[in-house]
């Protein structure tokens, strides 16, 4: 039996140990685990995919556009590595998809998708900031954390206005980002 198939065998045991045990060894294969692990990625069985994203987010050989896919996975389980295997391999290709999943109904991909735009930085911000209109208040939390722990200067307006929102975390979160901003000052309202 191959390195490849012994690996595959492990990783779909169905036992998490095992398959953790052969995530290290993903690397030593070089590009030939590529394929086999997309190919996985489309098992009906939702611990097959979620072990294939993890084994991509492991290769630093996987490509964004491979992992771009899994973000519209039908389980939260699969999103979530998703969006934290694009905190991994951070790219500002991933940074549309990852607005989206801001506004994923999995709290824990959402959260996680607002990781990975503060990974992949500055591209990010244009989008953040076009989230900031007219999108529901957990978005733009996670949208406004985003925007203060990348420390643009592009995100200042949108700190300023968020202090008189009358969400004390959109507060927190402006009144954190003008901080890392260099920003500290007493903010009194007229």
């Amino acid at each position: 039996m191959s390195d490849l198939q012994s690996i595959l065998n492990e990783l779909t045991s169905g036992s998490d140990e095992r398959a953790e045990q052969v995530i290290p060894l993903i690397g030593d294969l070089g590009m030939a685990v590529i394929p086999v692990l997309l190919e996985l990625t489309h098992s009906d069985s939702e611990d097959h995919r979620w072990w294939a994203v993890r084994a991509l987010a492991a290769s630093p050989h996987t490509q964004t556009e491979s992992l771009l896919p899994f973000l519209n996975d039908s389980a939260p389980q699969v999103r979530a590595a998703t969006a934290l295997a694009l905190g991994i391999h951070p790219n500002e290709e991933a940074v549309s998809a990852l607005i989206k999943s801001l506004a994923d109904e999995d709290s824990l991909t959402a959260g996680l998708a607002g990781n990975a735009l503060v990974k992949i930085g500055s591209p990010s911000v244009a989008g953040l900031l076009e989230v900031m209109k007219e999108t529901p208040l957990r978005v733009r939390i996670l949208a406004l954390r985003a925007l203060a722990e990348i420390r643009d200067h592009r995100a200042i307006p949108i700190l300023m206005k968020s202090m008189n929102e009358e969400s004390a975390v959109l507060q927190y979160w402006a009144q954190e980002g003008l901080e890392r901003l260099g920003l500290d000052m007493v903010y009194i309202k007229p």
